[in-house]
Order: structure tokens, then sequence, then C-alpha cells
């Protein structure tokens, strides 16, 4: 399963762990991937993804799920999350 968030596409980063000796060791930033489900108005309807919080915040923000995948970019997007928008443009015509 890959660490990256299916609305956003946000992934590790790599950086270094910095001692106080000013030592540094490679490491990781891993995204804080949360299993949510978020419901869509127009589909009456519950889907399951794995999203970083702050997509979470930003989803919130936006307006929920619908308008989100309305103005997303559907190169970051998840394959999962490309069937849920096709789902609410079809919806929606």
């Amino acid at each position: 399963m890959a660490r990256r968030c299916e609305l956003t596409g946000i992934g590790p980063q790599s950086g270094h762990n910095v001692s106080h000796a000013k030592n540094r060791t490679k490491r990781r930033f891993l995204p804080n991937l949360c299993n949510v489900t978020l419901h869509s108005d127009k589909l009456e309807q519950g889907f399951k993804f794995r999203i970083a919080a702050a997509a979470l915040r930003t989803v919130d923000h936006v307006g929920g799920l619908d308008l989100f995948l309305a103005k997303a970019d559907d190169g970051q997007l998840s394959s999962n999350a490309l069937k849920v928008k096709r789902k609410l443009a079809k919806a929606s015509a």
C-alpha cells in the first residue's frame, strides 16, 4: 500500500535528523494518513479514502467532498477518487 494521499497526492519527503552536534542522518517524513469515510451529498453515499489529515481539513474548508472533487486536478487524484468524481459528474448532468 503506497503512502500517498488519495485526494491531494501528498507522499513521503526526505530530509535529515540533525543532532545537537550537527550530525546529519537521512530520514523520511511520512504524511499523516487516516482511513476515513467521506459522505457525498449529491450521491447520498459514503466513500472510503486514505487521506492526509491536512487534506481532511481542506475538504471541510472547501465545503465537502463534492465541491472538493469538482475543483481537484485529475493528476493528483487516485483511481478510486477519479471514479467518484466521474459518478458526481454523471449525477449532476
